[in-house]
């Protein structure tokens, strides 16, 4: 009998624990109204490293350190050079190549397009794939070329390095690159600026939406802009060909007349 009695009373606890049950109550009812108050606890004061004990590292902000290694700059060779040494970014170290620019610095068309696909990773230049190749046939639709003297374009990217597997940017990779990309814009001193694709618009006007920015005229780093579609989406939807046509023409009307 007693045995059955053990059984059941651990039964019963067995379903208590299960409901969520986490106390046990005592044999005496307790008035937890009338106990005191438990007093506060003071804030424990911050651990003091012991003697001999090294200095906890101190944290580095990676937009800082850009604005001040890009701010010292004072040519797109000093500017590459320091891009080059900033350890910051994590895509440095998937990357084969630093890819700056192409073209002709001091053109008066400068084109920022959004990150390094594969073939820009391998070949360390911007636009250099199928994308690249039908930007070029744009830009020569209307008279321009990265490789004209005469009507020449200047060409880099949002980000220097490779995303992997071509994700998209993440918001602290752009943070931490654009000081150089501003200061890029600074010392190539175009005098239009050619957002092509979303990343780019996000980074130099802090919005997204190309269908909706591109053929719009607007101001970025205290320059005109204009947006445009990336050529890898026109060879994905061909159908857009004649928006970006129009804004092509649009460019150039603004060349002609400026």
């Amino acid at each position: 009998m007693e045995s059955q009695s053990f059984h059941h009373d651990l039964a019963l606890l067995d379903w208590q624990v299960e409901l969520g049950a986490t106390e046990a109550i005592s044999d005496a009812p307790v008035n937890r109204y009338d106990l005191p108050k438990a007093t506060a606890k003071k804030p424990s004061k911050p651990a003091v490293a012991a003697p001999g004990s090294p200095a906890p590292l101190p944290v580095v902000d990676p937009v800082a350190v850009a604005e001040q290694a890009a701010g010292v700059a004072q040519d797109l060779d000093a500017l590459r050079t320091a891009m080059a040494a900033f350890e910051h970014c994590e895509l440095k170290r998937g990357a084969r190549n630093l890819v700056f620019s192409d073209g002709i610095a001091g053109a008066p068309v400068m084109i920022i397009g959004e990150a390094p696909g594969r073939d820009e990773d391998r070949e360390g230049k911007p636009f250099v794939g199928r994308a690249g190749q039908l930007l070029d046939k744009m830009l020569g639709a209307i008279d321009l070329g990265r490789n004209r003297e005469d009507a020449p374009v200047y060409i880099t990217n949002v980000l220097p390095w490779r995303p992997p597997q071509n994700r998209d940017p993440k918001p602290e990779e752009i943070a931490m690159m654009k000081p150089f990309l501003m200061r890029h814009i600074a010392l190539a001193q175009p005098k239009v600026l050619v957002l092509v694709g979303n990343w780019s618009c996000q980074t130099l006007l802090g919005k997204r939406g190309i269908t909706r920015l591109r053929g719009e005229w607007t101001q970025a780093a205290g320059l005109p802009a204009l947006p445009i579609f990336h050529p890898a989406y026109l060879l994905r939807s061909p159908a857009f060909k004649r928006e970006a046509w129009a804004d092509l023409l649009s460019l150039k009307a603004h060349l002609r007349d400026g």
